[in-house]
């Protein structure tokens, strides 16, 4: 019998009225069952966390940092146990969700050294006219307030990461809600995060069900949002509060591109390969996963054979087996709406090299060529194991092709050419470019976040900590400077 899972509600566990089932998507199996909050008890999560946020903001820097260290410990310490709960509940083979827990484990430990120097404040002379003589300027950085932090399905521990670390660093309270399909992973950090010292009601974690989120969304005892998941439902959240300070990252359609002076044999092996892994290796739920190939005409005709052997080689199957590379969709429903997209693309003219085939919540790796341009795969992002290569001739073509999208969140450039990085960098409308390799790296300090319809603001910790905080002046008058 599988035990109820509690939330954190305030820094302690609490259970309610109703309860979640959350299923294996592999083979249906029951993951664990996790108490819902009630009404009320979301109700006293809000009010808990306004009312700690002057103390919270107030908290000595070494102690937040001690917490955030010590997740980070614990987090390393249950690598396996995480991993293996990863992979149950969202479908991630072993092997990546073991990553993933090493990468929150990243996130925490940088918070907290952030934790450590951040708002230290600029001072500012003054005196540089005639007003402002005796006059010096601290800059600082305080809280706007409680953080809603909405995190998706697909990282299920490293973006819930990606909300609560942040904030506990720059001393805001969060109220964390996970993904319904993927709520245990995040539940954990509340584990750990429960055996520090942090302030009661500095943070909870609530498995809140989807239908439940509006009356959340507006309380204006949150002031700031930050969301992953769909646009649709991003921007949704930000017309409906006008006045919050809202974070959205929220996906896009990635794209690969190889230039013509990267030709070697060598080279060509080096980009299929990390195409095919990159393409597939959360069964392409991830916002920048390689969804489109833009390859210049020199290169194509030898590119694309070695793409589709190398996404042949990709091994599919039980994520629990150390060997697997690709795994199932959160969902079957997920996997048929994959499906439903590329037979649209077939019918509409597009050539199917391999994949297409589903079963159940899994899809096969599929590449596609001659993509349609009004077809829903050349338009959306597809969350699935696909991927189409397009032929295009030169520099100035393939960085057009980049841009013809409404979506502008990363874009991998593989070339040897100096210049061309540089002028990728000028020319891209997105929030990253990786030169050498595909468009799926992220360093999780770095700044993450898209142009377009790619979202709003910024993640990566020190991003984040400056999106959850606002700027204060101090001036200091009578000063012999």
């Amino acid at each position: 019998m599988t035990s109820t899972h509690a939330f954190w509600l305030a820094g302690r566990q609490a259970t309610g009225d109703e309860t979640l089932d959350v299923t294996s998507s592999w083979d249906g199996r029951l993951v664990g069952t996790v108490s819902v909050p009630t009404d009320a008890q979301v109700e006293e999560a809000v009010a808990a966390a306004y009312a700690a946020r002057d103390e919270f903001a107030a908290t000595p820097a070494h102690v937040r940092a001690a917490a955030l260290d010590h997740v980070a410990k614990r987090l390393i310490e249950r690598t396996e146990e995480i991993g293996r709960l990863i992979s149950a509940e969202n479908g991630k083979p072993i092997k990546w969700a073991r990553g993933e827990v090493g990468r929150a484990a990243s996130v925490f430990r940088w918070a907290a050294e952030e934790a450590r120097r951040f708002n230290g404040g600029e001072a500012q002379r003054l005196d540089t006219d005639g007003g402002g003589e005796g006059r010096l300027a601290l800059v600082r950085r305080f809280p706007r307030g409680v953080v809603l932090g909405i995190a998706p399905f697909n990282f299920p521990l490293n973006l819930c990461a990606h909300k609560v670390a942040p904030a506990i660093a720059a001393g805001a309270p969060i109220i964390l809600k996970p993904a319904p399909a993927t709520p245990l992973s995040g539940l954990v950090i509340g584990e750990l995060l429960a055996e520090t010292d942090l302030p009661a009601g500095s943070w909870s974690i609530l498995p809140v069900a989807n239908d439940k989120m509006p009356a959340l969304v507006q309380d204006e005892r949150l002031p700031v949002i930050s969301f992953t998941g769909s646009e649709k439902v991003g921007y949704a959240i930000m017309d409906s509060v006008p006045r919050k300070h809202c974070t959205l990252e929220l996906g896009g359609n990635g794209a690969a591109v190889v230039l013509g002076d990267f030709a070697s044999d060598a080279d060509l092996d080096w980009a299929a390969n990390r195409i095919a892994t990159f393409s597939n290796y959360q069964a392409g739920q991830s916002c920048i996963s390689v969804q489109r190939v833009i390859a210049d005409a020199s290169v194509y005709d030898r590119l694309l054979p070695r793409i589709v052997a190398a996404v042949e080689a990709q091994v599919t199957g039980d994520p629990n087996d150390d060997k697997t590379d690709v795994g199932p969709l959160v969902s079957e429903d997920a996997a048929k709406r994959v499906e439903s997209w590329v037979k649209e693309a077939v019918e509409a003219g597009a050539a199917l090299l391999t994949g297409g085939d589903r079963d159940g919540a899994s899809y096969a790796p599929t590449v596609l060529t001659d993509l349609p341009a009004d077809v829903t795969l050349a338009r959306e992002e597809v969350f699935g194991p696909v991927l189409s290569v397009q032929k295009v001739d030169g520099e100035a073509e393939a960085f057009a092709a980049v841009n013809d999208s409404k979506y502008g969140l990363q874009a991998g450039v593989f070339t040897h050419d100096l210049q061309a990085a540089f002028r990728a960098h000028r020319a891209l409308e997105v929030g990253g470019v990786v030169i050498g390799d595909v468009p799926s790296y992220r360093a999780d300090q770095m700044p993450y976040g898209g142009a377009k319809q790619s979202g709003v603001g910024r993640e990566g910790v020190r991003s984040a900590m400056e999106d959850y905080t606002y700027e204060r002046v101090l001036v200091l008058t009578g000063l012999a400077l």
